[in-house]
């Protein structure tokens, strides 16, 4: 299948970076959809670690060429600092297999520093963003006075850079922060221009023609379908397009792309989410230090990207089958299942209760939660090691069986099962 989208259904951190890696092993094209460097990438091949923010996970692959899509914000000097990260790690990084859209925002200090401001303004009720800018740099793409990559190398771009400094300084001078220089800046992002200008590229018109040369394009998605702008948690959501659909309006791919897609949700075992917002099956006190890990080993639940303890709880079916959904998953793939070895009993929320009333579907969408109470189903715990494993039939009976309810709550087949954080820790379903 030609075109495949892998996309988190859950609030983001489920371990797609590894599973994009596992994928991209057959791919043509890794291309990334949405976001920026809020988002955090993570794969573990041997000793080594990547933890990307902006490239696609499928670029360690040699035969892969990685697109930052139309969809994307994109902060250069991050960009720039991942090519030299991925250089140091001897993984070839050249403009013949790393393209950027030149569609894709700009991010300026002067949006993170909107981003701080407004943060900093909300004081209690804040939302948790990482700081990175990246709700301010898709605002002023709305608002059509964005920068673009193209527009790097227009003539006229630091004139154009310094007016959108001095706007922000006008927005930050409200907000008490301090304000930005021009000057300084414009010469930064005349050093990216030139450093940039390779990689820029017309990445719709180069997918869509891979596409009908029977290539593989790989569509990986940033954060989690909960934290969709339209479809999420709203307003504890991010600021782009999380779910399946908007791998074609963040590629600049057409209705065709989609034919017979196959749509791969990536969902943890368990659930977590960072930053606030609701959150019906969390967990507290020593169980759930028990899933959260020690923030030791890079498999343990803490942000890549802001590197924040995770709130952690039970899976809950409701919102998954709430993103099988918006998604159109056609398949699953279940992380982190090793981490719940040695439980006695699971917990796994089928249904929602408010009041007298027992709920298997949202009504209004997740945005408030707080009237529903989860409904539980406990399983029997497993106590083996299963890091190990790497054929279904060796799974514990309870794992198996787990499993095989998480499937039937969603509606879809398991297709994968990730066991650790290596690459090759992966159980295929049967």
């Amino acid at each position: 299948m030609p075109f495949q989208v892998v996309v988190g259904a859950q609030w983001g951190d489920e371990g797609k970076g590894r599973i994009v890696d596992w994928y991209a092993a057959q791919a043509d094209y890794s291309a990334r959809y949405n976001g920026g460097d809020n988002a955090g990438h993570t794969v573990t091949v041997g000793e080594r670690i990547f933890k990307l923010h902006l490239i696609p996970s499928g670029i360690i692959h040699p035969q892969v060429v990685a697109v930052l899509g139309n969809g994307m914000v994109v902060n250069p000097h991050r960009f720039l600092e991942e090519i030299e990260m991925l250089r140091q790690a001897d993984v070839p990084v050249t403009p013949g297999r790393l393209r950027l859209s030149f569609a894709a925002h700009l991010i300026t200090p002067a949006h993170q520093a909107l981003d701080a401001a407004l943060e900093a303004r909300r004081g209690k009720a804040s939302i948790g963003t990482t700081g990175r800018g990246i709700g301010p740099a898709y605002t002023d793409k709305a608002t059509r006075r964005g920068l673009r990559m193209a527009d790097l190398q227009a003539a006229d771009f630091g004139a154009r850079l310094a007016e959108a400094v001095v706007e922000a300084n006008r927005s930050l001078d409200l907000l008490g922060a301090p304000q930005l220089d021009p000057a300084p800046l414009v010469a930064e992002f005349g050093e990216y221009a030139r450093q940039l200008s390779p990689y820029i590229a017309d990445t719709s018109a180069e997918l869509d023609r891979a596409l009908r040369d029977g290539k593989t394009v790989l569509a990986e998605g940033a954060q989690g379908t909960l934290l969709d702008i339209d479809h999420g948690t709203y307003p504890f959501v991010t600021s782009s397009s999380t779910v399946a659909p908007g791998a074609l309006t963040g590629l600049g791919l057409g209705l065709a792309a989609a034919r017979e897609a196959r749509v791969t949700g990536v969902v943890k075992a368990f659930q977590t989410r960072v930053g606030a917002g609701p959150f019906p099956t969390e967990l507290f006190g020593d169980l759930a230090e028990r899933l959260r890990g020690s923030g030791v080993h890079p498999w343990d639940e803490y942000g890549t990207t802001t590197g924040r303890p995770r709130r952690v709880g039970w899976l809950d079916g409701v919102l998954l089958r709430y993103a099988v959904r918006l998604n159109g998953l056609t398949e699953l793939v279940v992380t982190k299942l090793d981490i719940l070895s040695g439980l006695e009993t699971i917990r796994l929320c089928t249904a929602y209760r408010s009041g007298t009333q027992r709920l298997a579907e949202l009504p209004f969408g997740p945005s408030d939660l707080s009237p529903f109470a989860p409904v539980y189903e406990d399983l029997p715990g497993w106590q083996a090691d299963v890091s190990g494993v790497r054929a279904w039939s060796d799974l514990p009976q309870a794992a198996q069986a787990y499993l095989d309810r998480i499937g039937e709550l969603a509606g879809i087949p398991i297709r994968l099962v990730s066991v650790g954080a290596e690459r090759e820790q992966v159980v295929p379903a049967p």
